[in-house]
């Protein structure tokens, strides 16, 4: 722990009656504890704790290289801890600067850090330790620390934020002022002339706007328009929980009124449909619930990101900025900035899986290479086609003979009640195709689809036999049982087992097609995937 972070560590002990007393900066204390930041610690997730909080969480899971793993307690994100264990992770240093700004606003005096006995006036900003009046003027004596930068505490009051050098946690008193290029890490002069003599360092001020920009490009570009449409899909799902709320009105109003138009012989029939709907609402309001559960915790993630890279770029000095910035990236460039969940306005009529139908050539057959394509079409219970989509539509092929070959598809929802299914397969053979709506196999699911293979033109010579079309190679094969003598694998024209017509064998290999039947027209097919139809 350096001289810095122990003099936190004991202001935040001093200070438990102050926060007690007045409301307190939400930055300056610790989720866990509820007290001022010590020795605060910065979570791969971005959320900072002390480091005695994160080290009593409870494990999470163990890995074989004894690095451990816990849950943030503000996100409940899983992050991996250093082996060397939270003293391993990086130290927040804006945390730091808003526990001494809450300790400057405080009432009362602040104690001399070196004698314990005065109050403080000033601040030396380079040990990071306030000072009496005496011992002010006995640092500023001493040959050692005369050079130190010291301020007044009231100008560091009056001007809202402390400007400290960030101090080397190996060499005491060294600043960070350079930043090592193949380490990736702000280090000392005494950092860099031992630990670092090899590699090519240079001034902080040099590589901070190189450094800022990317994480101010990740928040421009990437994260920012991702929380607009977070916060829009949010808003959407309020909305559709009041559309929801205001359909189930309207529907139980409508069915109370069918029921007292009849006599008492339909009342367990208007019972039964209330219970109906309920179901149903309850079903939509569970899904409607969950999204808004996924949507407020991605929301919350991503804001806390922006928010922490913002506050990091405006109010970070260039050592603070380069000392969290390995984190700061890894936390930002993490995650997909499109994967959350898709929300729906859902309406009153719904698809019935087993009036859906598919159609379409591509669900039948298709070859090797090419795109295939077929269309899903929803109805509802009526047999009426749904005019809108939203949907939850799975499309699965998958082979019949071969294991975990699957073929990748793509759903189209046309917003009509119509789906556009796509997909390109690469292995031929039989497969089986899998179409749910909602988790229900739709009419004639699952279906028999055939791939065949990719066959290519051959504009080249079509010989009678392998012996002609491999120029005479013994390894030649033939689809025919034609042999030859001299240790020759295919057949020749004229030899034993040759059936006397021209069976066209091409590029010196196999011929798979039946070449040898006597038809006026044939088709030869050869191990290369060759085609070509030949007049006999």
């Amino acid at each position: 722990m350096s001289k810095e972070e122990e003099n936190v560590g004991q202001i935040a002990i001093n200070s438990e009656n102050a926060q007690n007393g007045a409301s307190v900066n939400a930055r300056a204390v610790c989720n866990v504890c509820k007290r001022l930041f010590r020795e605060p610690k910065l979570l791969p997730c971005l959320h900072t704790f002390c480091s005695d909080c994160i080290s009593q969480l409870e494990p999470f899971s163990r890995s074989p290289s004894s690095s451990v793993t816990v849950l943030c307690p503000d996100c409940d994100s899983e992050v991996d801890l250093p082996t060397a264990g939270p003293s391993g992770l990086s130290t927040d240093h804006l945390a730091l600067d808003e526990v001494f700004l809450e300790m400057l606003v405080t009432d009362g005096p602040l104690p001399c850090d070196l004698c314990g006995e005065g109050a403080a006036e000033s601040r030396c900003e380079i040990c990071a330790i306030n000072l009496c009046e005496f011992c002010c003027q006995a640092h500023r004596r001493q040959k050692r620390t005369a050079s130190h930068s010291v301020q007044a505490l009231h100008e560091l009051k009056s001007r809202g934020r402390l400007c400290r050098p960030v101090l080397c946690s190996l060499h005491p008193g060294q600043e960070l002022r350079l930043f090592c290029e193949p380490c990736d890490l702000p280090v000392c002069l005494e950092c860099a002339a031992t630990l670092h003599r090899d590699h090519h360092c240079c001034p902080t001020r040099d590589v901070i706007d190189r450094h800022g920009d990317h994480i101010r490009e990740l928040v421009s570009v990437h994260l920012r328009p991702r929380l607009e449409r977070l916060e829009e899909s949010l808003q959407k799902v309020d909305e559709s929980q009041e559309l929801l709320t205001s359909h189930v009105e309207e529907v139980a109003k409508e069915v109370r009124g069918f029921a007292r138009g009849y006599a008492s012989a339909v009342e367990a029939h208007c019972l039964s449909l209330l219970r109906r709907l309920e179901e149903l609402h309850k079903q939509r309001r569970n899904q409607l619930q969950l999204q808004k559960a996924q949507l407020r915790q991605a929301l919350l993630d991503v804001r806390g990101g922006v928010e922490f890279a913002e506050r990091l770029l405006s109010c970070g000095s260039d050592a603070e900025i380069l000392s969290a910035k390995g984190v700061t990236l890894q936390r930002l460039s993490t995650g997909d900035v499109n994967g959350y969940p898709v929300v729906g306005i859902i309406h009153g009529k719904t698809a019935d899986p087993s009036k859906c139908i598919v159609e379409g050539e591509g669900l039948q057959q298709c070859s090797v290479g090419q795109s295939g394509h077929f269309t899903l079409v929803c109805r509802d219970p009526g047999g009426d086609q749904l005019t809108r989509g939203g949907e939850h539509v799975v499309v699965s092929i998958a082979h019949k003979e071969k294991r975990n070959c699957t073929i990748v598809t793509s759903v189209v929802d046309n917003s009509d009640g119509t789906y556009s299914i796509s997909y390109t397969p690469e292995e031929f053979g039989p497969y089986s195709v899998w179409v749910c709506v909602k988790t229900q196999h739709v009419k004639g699911s699952p279906f028999t689809l055939n791939i065949k293979r990719k066959l290519r033109r051959h504009s080249g010579t079509f010989h009678c036999c392998s012996f002609c079309s491999s120029g005479g190679s013994k390894e030649a094969h033939c689809g025919c049982p034609g042999t030859m003598p001299g240790g020759f694998k295919g057949c020749g024209h004229g030899h034993k087992g040759h059936p006397g017509k021209p069976h066209w064998s091409c590029c010196g290999s196999t011929v798979q097609k039946s070449e040898c039947l006597p038809e006026s027209v044939l088709t030869a097919v050869c191990a290369r995937g060759h085609l070509k139809t030949v007049e006999l």
